[in-house]
């Protein structure tokens, strides 16, 4: 009788993951042709199809269906027994995924994580920043971090940093502009906007939780970075509306001024996601930890401004 194979479990996990041979093949570093080999040693062994071929993209049929998610259950249970009952008793070991924004990702989380691996060597941490949005279930992450959460049955949200979006203006802009008192004078300022994929990147929105009020604003400056656009803004541009875990050192050392601050907006927290019903393995939880500590450590007096 032939014992399930975990190595199996991992390579399946890694093909439905990747969505294609030849992107699992990269992924690897291996041939595709290798990849296509292993697969139908793999159907060979179970009795069974798993996927439907294409030059584009494979699709699982149901035993394959079935075959991934059993291998998403049941490769994270696996890692935590041997973690609990391996010679290295406590110590962290294992592969850790995260998918994070860019600025997010580039200036705390990447050097939160780092710490982290120094601390636990026998972590094998990948981190992926993209301006992309992400679908975290059915993908290789053990979670995503992200600011601003929605309603979304299918995943967990775990609140790592209480965090607001805020509009902010440079000193130099408004000794040429009077700041703006009412929401509708926004319609006649120089506004910088950040384009993200799935938003409307010339609404701004304001107003409490459940309350929100939207508000269209001239998009003179455009950029699908964060970074750039709050460059611009210090240097006199526009006015801003950006997350106060990213401006808020510039408003506490005067760089730059917070504008319409008696008009409350919506909560945009920095949260991790990760799907219902996948667990949590030992590891990725004390990653977690980690982050919290260390994104308020970093940050919690610069959201409170």
């Amino acid at each position: 009788m032939d014992l399930p194979d975990r190595d199996d479990l991992q390579f399946f996990d890694g093909i439905a993951a990747a969505g294609t041979l030849t992107e699992a093949a990269r992924r690897w570093g291996v041939s595709t042709s290798a990849v296509s080999k292993r697969l139908a040693h793999l159907e060979r062994r179970l009795g069974a199809q798993l996927v439907r071929r294409s030059t584009r993209r494979l699709s699982l049929t149901d035993e394959g269906e079935r075959y991934a998610a059993g291998a998403a259950r049941l490769l994270p249970l696996i890692s935590d027994l041997e973690e609990d009952v391996g010679h290295r008793r406590g110590a962290l070991r294992g592969r850790v995924a995260v998918h994070c924004t860019m600025g997010l990702g580039r200036s705390h989380v990447a050097p939160a994580l780092g710490a982290f691996a120094a601390e636990h060597p026998g972590v094998s941490l990948e981190l992926e920043l993209s301006h992309l949005p992400l679908h975290v279930a059915g993908s290789p992450f053990d979670f995503a971090i992200r600011v601003g959460s929605r309603d979304d049955s299918a995943v967990r949200t775990r609140t790592l940093l209480p965090n607001r979006r805020v509009v902010c203006a440079s000193p130099r802009y408004l000794a040429e502009h009077a700041a703006p008192q009412t929401l509708t004078d926004l319609a006649g300022h120089h506004c910088i906007v950040i384009r993200e994929i799935d938003t409307d990147h010339t609404v701004w929105r304001f107003g409490t939780d459940g309350d929100e009020t939207t508000v269209r604003v001239p998009g003179t400056m455009i950029s699908n970075d964060g970074d750039v656009a709050t460059r611009w803004c210090v240097d006199g541009h526009g006015l801003l509306m950006r997350s106060l875990w990213h401006v808020g050192p510039l408003l506490r050392d005067g760089v730059l001024v917070r504008v319409l601050r008696e008009v409350p907006t919506p909560r945009a927290d920095v949260v991790a996601i990760h799907p219902v019903g996948r667990h949590l393995s030992r590891r990725a939880a004390a990653a977690l930890d980690h982050l919290a500590a260390e994104l308020d450590r970093r940050l919690g007096a610069a959201t409170a401004v």
